[in-house]
């Protein structure tokens, strides 16, 4: 966002409260206007002087501050948003607590991937559904043998509402390829099914309703092996602090959170954005796909 209202001192605390929340969920961290502007309200129509006869002009030097643009949030352009975008709710309906066991009820009665794509298209709990553009969810492959679960989605996966697109996904291709696998052999998911504002973290909260959905969806896809690209699915998912480096190339097991009801060997390593700009640990993602390989090749003759 390119600015803010601020907080006026005769706001009562409830509604500065509310305020301050949409700013949190919409990833306001600062402001880059010398005054406040809203710009999701439409511009007003200027004044003129056969609608107002008393007030005399002002040179625009003088007047101090500039019109409201019209349009969307961060254009200077004034065009309107596309139809595909929801305006954020000014306040949070759901109680985060409830909204976690909304998403885990939900997810419990998917039967199938598409019964859960369909059931996280309806979801109202996570607010991140309202700033992006897509749901970012991968159809395809839904009984592979490797599911490969990146953090959150980016610019490019929100655009074409799937998980590891654009360059990463070229990378991610060439790196498959390179074992005998293509992206339709390989069931690839995120562990958010929402882009955060901005590409910002999420929230402790936003993880805590979104993690349901990509339990679930492993659960449903039920793959011989998970890959985590990078440390974040792996921390969630192996619930552990271990830092990326020293757990990358390690074979883990992933246990559903019910218990032993699943368990899968998991294998994390560095996600394909990382290596586009750390482009010397390729060589370490090779080795890590080789170890994915060889594995595969084990689960086949079954040693």
């Amino acid at each position: 966002m390119t600015g803010f209202e601020p907080l006026s001192p005769d706001l009562p605390p409830e509604e500065a409260a509310k305020l301050l929340s949409f700013y949190v969920e919409a990833g306001v961290s600062d402001a880059f206007c010398d005054e406040a502007q809203n710009r999701y309200q439409l511009a007003e129509a200027p004044e003129t002087v056969a609608e107002a006869p008393s007030a005399a002009p002002q040179p625009a030097h003088t007047t101090g501050r500039k019109a409201p643009i019209a349009g969307r949030a961060g254009s200077s352009m004034g065009e309107a948003p596309p139809p595909a975008f929801r305006a954020m709710p000014q306040t949070i309906s759901i109680d985060d607590n409830e909204a976690v066991e909304a998403a885990r009820a939900v997810a419990a009665q998917a039967t199938s991937l598409k019964a859960l794509r369909e059931a996280i298209e309806r979801f109202e709990g996570c607010t991140l559904a309202n700033t992006a553009k897509n749901l970012v969810f991968h159809e395809s492959a839904t009984s592979a043998r490797v599911m490969l679960i990146g953090d959150a989605p980016r610019r490019d996966e929100d655009i074409e509402g799937h998980p590891f697109a654009g360059e990463q996904g070229r990378l991610l291709d060439r790196m498959l390829a390179s074992i005998g696998l293509s992206r339709d052999e390989v069931h690839l998911a995120n562990l958010l099914p929402w882009r955060p504002p901005g590409d910002r973290s999420p929230t402790p909260t936003e993880q805590a309703i979104c993690m349901p959905f990509i339990t679930r969806q492993i659960e449903l896809c039920t793959p011989d092996i998970l890959v985590f690209a990078g440390g974040v699915p792996a921390k969630h998912l192996l619930d552990t602090d271990t830092p990326l480096p020293k757990l990358r190339g390690k074979w883990k097991d992933y246990k559903s959170s019910d218990g032993a009801k699943l368990t899968i060997p998991a294998l994390t390593m560095f996600a394909p954005d990382y290596l586009l700009r750390h482009p010397a640990h390729k060589r370490y993602a090779w080795q890590d796909l080789l170890a994915l390989k060889a594995r595969l090749g084990e689960l086949s003759t079954g040693s």
